[in-house]
């Protein structure tokens, strides 16, 4: 697994992706490379984007490793490239306030989930997509077990279980969070969490 972009760079390793094609697409992950802040690039052409003022327009280029596997990829390690600009920027920003962190960091998890779409605001686009987003800082044990862990691939013994935080600190924690992100959990606000 190469860890970070020096190494992409060296080795020509390109991190696929993250894809959400229909509502209800999640991907949950550890930010396992320092976020990169960078322009955007037009999807056709691959050049630079810019304001009409002709600034750059920014994106955040965050990696996770998640358990995805796709077998379209020789030796998928299961990285994933999470390009966050628009409403994505939002729901993340959201749900990195929700937790009181000032930022996302190497060894946090993040899970984004596509919930739908936006007003179509211009002629022959598409809608944009809405989302959102929960995020568990490295420093956040009262939110561990919280959010079902995704199944590890058969090739992958799973992981010993974390002990249980006790139940005051997970209701401490599931209070810091907005309604969306209580969804994303499965979990409707006012409603006893199941554990």
């Amino acid at each position: 697994m190469h860890n970070n972009s020096a190494d992409q760079f060296l080795l020509g390793v390109a991190i696929p992706s993250a894809k959400f094609p229909t509502v209800g697409t999640t991907i949950t992950g550890t930010i396992s490379v320092q976020p990169e802040v960078q322009q955007q690039r037009d999807l056709q052409t691959g050049e630079p984007k810019s304001w009409s003022d002709g600034q750059p327009m920014q994106q955040l280029k965050v990696v996770l490793d998640t358990v995805e596997r796709d077998p379209q990829i020789a030796d998928d390690d299961g990285q994933r490239a999470l390009y966050i600009k628009s409403n994505l920027q939002k729901a993340v920003r959201d749900a990195v306030r929700a937790v009181g962190a000032k930022g996302l960091e190497v060894g946090g998890k993040l899970t984004v989930t596509y919930t739908g779409d936006g007003e179509v605001t211009k002629r022959g686009f598409n809608p944009p997509k809405i989302y959102t987003a929960v995020y568990e800082s490295p420093s956040a044990p009262a939110l561990e077990g919280l959010v079902a862990p995704q199944a590890a691939p058969a090739s992958q013994a799973p992981a010993p279980a974390a002990p249980a935080a006790p139940v005051d600190e997970r209701a401490a924690a599931l209070a810091k969070l907005t309604p969306a992100q209580l969804a994303a959990l499965g979990i409707t606000p006012g409603q006893q969490p199941p554990f």
